[in-house]
């Protein structure tokens, strides 16, 4: 200690005893501050490698039974169950851990539809003579068993014929005319490729092959040869882009349908785009309609901005189903649009943070699934109500729905409020668990949106399905090459999964679409939707038509 510090010290020993005991405080202050700060990065730290080595090495879903914690001697009630129902709608199908048993006995029946193909099996002439007397021996009956097998796809080639016609008066040297024989060639129907080789069937299979099936053309060009026929995976490229080219006003129109919806859920997910030799981050956005518009729409952007979905849903007026993107912030500040969150997103944050907080975590996940178990409750009351008075109508239903949520959806939320604003006090700001909190409060009145109607859905699960097939898709055929390419995909795929939505066979309602809509007027549109295809296909069918959606358009 130097003179001046000794200068500046009181010769009175209590002021010193003070002193020093404020610095003591101070310096305890400091410490306590870094241990935190140090703790806070641990936990981030052991949160991110944990999620690193999940997604590398661990299983995909967010199933998660809190009584395993106990392994750790971390006490949690015992009555807790698995999450079932979050997991459920998190893949859009029931959980199921063993083999469905479809019959009691023997494997399950095969389709009725698929054609049989007799196969007679019969003693050869030595093995008909009875053993014992040597007479011929005479069928009596037979055994009946079924075996499934796989014929390739094979090509064919069709001639388009063009028949000419003339008047063989007129060209004999007819008094009244100029002598003209009058030829007329007969009009070949559009194509949907003019002067192009692929038919409907071949350029449907092309789309879904690539964009509903993940394979990569250059798989295909291969799978082509096999059978002896040669199409460069440029001129498939080529070929799609023509056919998303003639589907866009179609696209177009479920575009508008889905901007009449009183709910739209969307989500977004990267593609990559080939630009000046390396590959950019362009973007898929679906917009899916609600029960009234039926349809999925993707939409493409070259990058991440907000213009892309304030371009889409510039006059859109409803509510917007979405993750918490700051994008969509502008929509909302104009007051049409409203904002629902997404209770998967939030639940997903307590999943991760639960690595470092298991206690917590698994407070929040059952409080959660209780919030489900509702859901789970709504449904089961809505189809017993169809059940037992079908004339129903979506309004009754909706208003269902919303009475239970009050009832007992609303308590719940309460409580997990109050749960919230506890742990915001006592958890650090920075670790796993402070971030889940954050975003579960900064969310809070989006989170609480959907008990308010009965037609809103609890979380945007449906929308992280729709881009999933954009993902899957990614790691087979790797990138787009433009930015065109990446708009004519988001067209076609906007009809492959509104044909599935509805369960139509993508494929045969592509071949019908690309069959018939090169001829259609802009006013005829409507019946290429895919509820109005499948409306007439269960028509026709019902009188007796063909049920193959090309051949029945062409019927017409």
């Amino acid at each position: 200690m130097n003179g001046a510090a000794t200068l500046e010290l009181p010769d009175d020993p209590i002021l010193l005893r003070q002193i020093i005991v404020q610095r003591e405080a101070q310096l305890e202050q400091v410490k306590r501050e870094a241990a935190e700060r140090i703790e806070a990065l641990v936990q981030q730290h052991k949160a991110e490698l944990a999620a690193v080595l999940r997604r590398f090495y661990g299983p995909k879903s967010e199933k998660f039974d809190p009584r395993q914690l106990l392994i750790f001697g971390i006490a949690i009630a015992e009555q807790i169950p698995v999450d079932k129902a979050v997991v459920e709608a998190e893949t859009g199908e029931k959980l199921s851990t063993r083999r469905v048993n479809y019959h009691k006995h023997g494997r399950r029946e095969l389709p009725a539809h698929l054609p049989r193909v007799e196969v007679p099996h019969e003693l050869s002439d030595e093995q008909k003579p009875c053993p014992c007397c040597g007479e011929m021996r005479g069928c009596i009956g037979s055994e009946v068993s079924e075996q499934l097998e796989f014929v390739s796809a094979s090509f064919q080639v069709l001639k388009h014929v063009q028949h000419k016609y003339a008047c063989k008066g007129c060209g004999q040297g007819c008094e009244q005319c100029d002598g003209s024989p009058h030829i007329e060639l007969a009009a070949k129907t559009a194509q949907p490729i003019e002067k192009g080789l692929p038919g409907p069937g071949l350029l449907a299979h092309v789309i879904v092959s690539k964009l509903g099936d993940h394979l990569p053309l250059y798989r295909l060009e291969r799978i082509f040869g096999r059978e002896g026929i040669h199409i460069a995976r440029s001129t498939m490229c080529a070929w799609m882009l023509a056919a998303a080219t003639l589907v866009k006003p179609l696209v177009e129109l479920m575009a508008l349908r889905v901007k009449q919806s009183r709910v739209i859920h969307t989500d977004d997910t990267r593609v990559p785009v080939m630009a000046q030799d390396k590959c950019k981050s362009g973007r898929i956005w679906p917009y899916i309609g609600d029960g009234d518009n039926p349809y999925i729409v993707f939409e493409y952007t070259p990058d991440r901005t907000r213009a892309g979905p304030q371009t889409f849903l510039g006059d859109y007026q409803g509510y917007l189903q979405a993750d918490a993107y700051g994008g969509y912030d502008g929509i909302f500040t104009s007051g049409l649009v409203i904002e629902v969150a997404c209770w998967a997103h939030a639940r997903r944050k307590f999943f991760e943070a639960k690595e470092t907080d298991g206690r917590r975590g698994a407070q929040m996940l059952e409080m959660v699934r209780r919030l489900y178990a509702v859901e789970d409750e709504a449904k089961k009351l809505v189809a017993e109500l169809l059940a037992s008075q079908p004339q129903n109508t979506a309004d009754q239903r909706h208003g269902l729905i919303r009475s239970l949520r009050q009832e007992k959806s609303v308590p719940i939320l309460a409580e997990i409020k109050t749960w919230l604003d506890a742990g915001k006090q006592v958890v650090l700001p920075r670790s796993p668990m402070g971030g889940a909190i954050g975003y579960a409060l900064n969310q809070w009145t989006a989170l609480n949106r959907y008990v308010e109607q009965g037609f809103l859905n609890i979380d945007n699960n449906v929308a992280e399905r729709a881009v999933k097939r954009v993902a899957i898709g990614r790691k087979n055929w790797l990138f787009a090459g433009h930015d065109e390419s990446g708009a004519s995909h988001a067209r076609l795929w906007s009809l492959i999964a509104s044909a599935e939505r509805h369960g139509l066979d993508p494929q045969r309602y592509l071949t019908g679409v690309l069959a018939r809509i090169g001829q259609a007027k802009l006013s005829e549109l409507d019946q290429f939707l895919p509820d109005v295809w499948k409306a007439d296909l269960a028509a026709e069918e019902a009188a007796g038509a063909p049920i193959t959606a090309s051949q029945t358009r062409q019927a017409k």
